[in-house]
């Protein structure tokens, strides 16, 4: 059994350690509220570049010749996998790892090639670790994104689908969905998606009055050919603060977890303490007794 001192201790040590994990999840709590903010002003932005991009795919004769459209046999897919720079978040990072590795198997089951590309410090040491080759990597920025990023990461990507080099990229990513709720989603990001260029099947009246009033110049296919690298980019940076969001949320949730966690071991220890000084002052009360009772005799 330990002694009192060293119950102490760990005592101790437990209420630092609960304090720092009370720190970060005050801190992440704060972070989440600001990032929530984020993806809010986003969606506005990306929901009317999309309405844009299927009003120009409308007017236009054919936009299938262009370059980020183009389907063709898939022999090699790059798969983005979206990680954290740091730990403390529970299974944030482990979770789109798994479904990545999930992918991989699928896809090599299929007699396919995989381009291993990744966001974030953690995902880029697990493959490392794992022995696999990192065809792009980028890290630093996964905790407050901005759009530059977002294009730099798109830019890497359209220059390697546009040059042969991989057939498909798939990116993996956690979506926030509440704070206590981040689910992994994949996404086809290139070749961009038709369903994408077509809108959904019913319009609003919105919609309908505003086909036709517009005169494009230049030509649609040229205007398309311009905004389909920026829709890559806005469907890149909103993945980006989804998973910055996420991140925050799950490591608040582990903080939250942990604190408990700290508290429950703190009484454990405590009581401990109080039954080992219980036995200590029995102990001592023993001793008193049976050194009077040796005197009297």
């Amino acid at each position: 059994m330990a002694s009192l001192q060293d119950i102490r201790r760990r005592i101790t040590s437990v209420k630092n350690t609960r304090k720092i994990t009370k720190a970060l999840e005050l801190v992440a709590g704060a972070r989440l509220r600001r990032a929530q903010l984020r993806i809010e002003e986003m969606r506005p932005y990306a929901d009317r570049m999309q309405e844009l991009m299927v009003g120009t795919a409308r007017a236009a004769a054919s936009f299938r010749n262009l370059a980020l459209l183009q389907r063709r046999d898939v022999r090699r897919v790059a798969l983005l996998v979206l990680t954290g720079d740091r730990g403390l978040a529970g299974p944030f990072n482990g979770q789109v790892l798994r479904r990545a590795f999930e992918l991989e198997r699928e896809e090599r089951a299929a007699g396919r090639e995989i381009a291993w590309t990744v966001i974030g410090r953690k995902g880029a040491s697990t493959l490392r670790f794992r022995r696999y080759e990192l065809t792009a990597q980028w890290a630093g920025f996964v905790d407050k994104p901005t759009y530059a990023d977002a294009q730099a990461v798109a830019h890497k990507l359209a220059e390697m689908y546009t040059a042969e080099e991989v057939d498909r990229v798939v990116l993996v990513y956690n979506r926030f969905e509440s704070a206590l709720v981040q689910r992994v989603t994949t996404t086809d990001l290139l070749p961009i998606p038709e369903h994408v260029l077509e809108g959904e099947e019913e319009t609003t009246a919105r919609e309908e009055a505003l086909r036709g009033d517009f005169i494009y110049e230049p030509e649609p296919e040229e205007i398309l050919q311009r905004l389909l690298p920026v829709y890559l980019e806005t469907e890149i940076y909103r993945a980006l603060l989804e998973s910055a969001t996420s991140f925050l949320a799950a490591q608040m949730t582990a903080m939250r977890n942990a604190s408990k966690n700290a508290g429950e071991l703190i009484d454990t220890y405590t009581l401990q303490m109080n039954r080992a000084r219980q036995a200590q002052i029995t102990q001592e009360i023993l001793e008193i007794v049976a050194g009077a009772d040796a005197l009297t005799q």
